[in-house]
């Protein structure tokens, strides 16, 4: 069982989770949907614990070490400012490459340089409710096991696909090659793209490139995309958030793909 300094640690430093694989996630609704094989340990305090006495149960008979806490010790650890009572320390989950392009004509998403754990943590959310097949995101991108992430995702974190791509560069020059392998297009989301969104056909294998919350897409991205795509904007509104955009995007993939299937 980690110490309270240690779990600390997890909830502010990317780094003190990426050298030990894992993170603090807190709250009942994650607490349920974390699968109970990746739990390292549970703190809780004495009143959640009363509450929810057959998820604590569950967790002990699965041999996961559940050490109770004041209240006062939760919030010490807690990275909210009106802990739930419960804080569970969460081995990372990691997936391959593979698993998201064996999918047949799979939907994916590549993002590159967003800073917004919060942005992140709904694309995830967003991209199991579209049904997309996996994400890609280099390595300057947010920790998606970033607290803020991790509640944005509402327990997607656990059951979305998403791989570490490397830098911009690798994303170019080792992912691009894979996806036009299995016959992937990829579209890259920007202001000035070449047509509206709502004009291309995603129906078929596909992968949407979405920038930096300020910046866009490098052009590096830029150029190695097979096509350019904008969203087609009214107003004096210059851009839209990119978990937006994205999810916009994301959408539409989804109801080209059912009104094919019906």
């Amino acid at each position: 069982m980690l110490s309270f300094k240690e779990v600390r640690e997890l909830q502010k430093s990317r780094r003190a989770r990426t050298e030990r694989g894992l993170f603090a996630a807190e709250g009942l609704r994650i607490f349920r949907e974390v699968p109970l094989s990746q739990i390292e340990g549970i703190f809780a305090t004495d009143a959640f614990c009363a509450e929810h006495p057959d998820l604590i149960g569950q967790a002990e008979r699965a041999g996961t070490a559940v050490e109770r806490v004041s209240a006062q010790r939760m919030e010490s650890i807690s990275d909210t400012k009106t802990p739930q009572g419960v804080l569970a320390v969460i081995r990372k989950t990691e997936w391959s490459a593979e698993t998201i392009l064996k999918a047949d004509a799979p939907l994916i998403l590549v993002l590159e340089n967003l800073q917004d754990p919060g942005n992140l943590g709904t694309i995830l959310r967003t991209a199991e409710a579209a049904g997309v097949n996996g994400i890609f995101v280099t390595d300057d991108t947010a920790d998606r096991y970033n607290p803020k992430t991790v509640r944005g995702t509402m327990g997607s974190l656990f059951r979305m696909p998403c791989v570490d791509a490397g830098d911009t560069e690798a994303v170019a020059e080792e992912l691009l090659p894979k996806l036009r392998e299995r016959g992937i297009v990829t579209c890259a989301a920007c202001m000035d793209g070449e047509t509206t969104f709502w004009e291309e056909n995603f129906t078929g294998g596909c992968a949407f490139f979405i920038g930096n919350e300020g910046n866009g897409l490098s052009e590096r991205l830029l150029r190695a995309a097979d096509r350019t795509v904008r969203i087609p904007m009214r107003g004096a509104i210059e851009s839209l958030n990119a978990a937006t955009a994205a999810g916009l995007l994301m959408y539409e993939a989804a109801r080209q793909r059912a009104a094919e299937n019906v």
